[in-house]
């Protein structure tokens, strides 16, 4: 009787720490949820939504990605504008790319709420802005959504892809107290 419940026991104890292994390596490898901290990436993401972010394959433009903050001890969520060796230049809100106009149709919301004869982005080219025509090798140009309320690539320069937590690829919907989604 007494070894029917240790092999019970460690039956229990192999199959937590399998467990335990399994949500591990998961999220050193393949995936891993985060929680979105600020404003800049308002309508599409809001403060404290939660998502989860893969981190298998290499991130595409407009893509939403999470990286490491180059200026600060933190992650930061944004997205995805400028390829290496894309020319990126705004001009009258409206976005170019190696001299091709972009829409936008996450910034919509955000259009709307601004005053007309105002911009949402401010004219800039990557020459003005960090004093180099291209995004360099092995970086990225990100911007985020809230671009009134984003501090992105415009003030802080390109991103590393070596600083990429990962693509962001669905938002875990919050609970209200009744357990229904948000």
């Amino acid at each position: 009787m007494k070894n029917d419940r240790k092999r019970e026991v460690y039956s229990w104890l192999k199959s937590i720490l399998f467990a335990v292994m399994i949500v591990f390596i998961c999220q050193q490898f393949l995936f891993t949820p985060i929680t979105v901290k600020g404003k800049s990436m308002e309508p599409t993401y809001e403060n404290d939504d939660r998502i989860v972010v893969t981190k298998v394959g290499k991130p595409g433009r407009f893509d939403m990605i999470v990286f490491y903050a180059p200026d600060a001890d933190e992650k930061y969520i944004k997205r995805v504008i400028g390829l290496p060796g894309d020319r990126i230049e705004m001009n009258d809100d409206v976005l170019y790319i190696n001299g091709k106009n972009y829409s936008e149709p996450y910034l919509k919301t955000k259009k709307a709420a601004i005053p007309p004869g105002e911009k949402l982005t401010e004219n800039f080219t990557l020459k003005g802005l960090h004093g180099i025509d291209k995004v360099p090798a092995g970086h990225l140009f990100v911007m985020g959504d809230n671009r009134r309320n984003s501090w992105d690539g415009r003030r802080f320069g390109f991103i590393s892809e070596q600083s990429l937590v990962g693509k962001v690829e669905f938002r875990i919907y919050p609970l209200n107290e009744m357990g229904v989604p948000k």
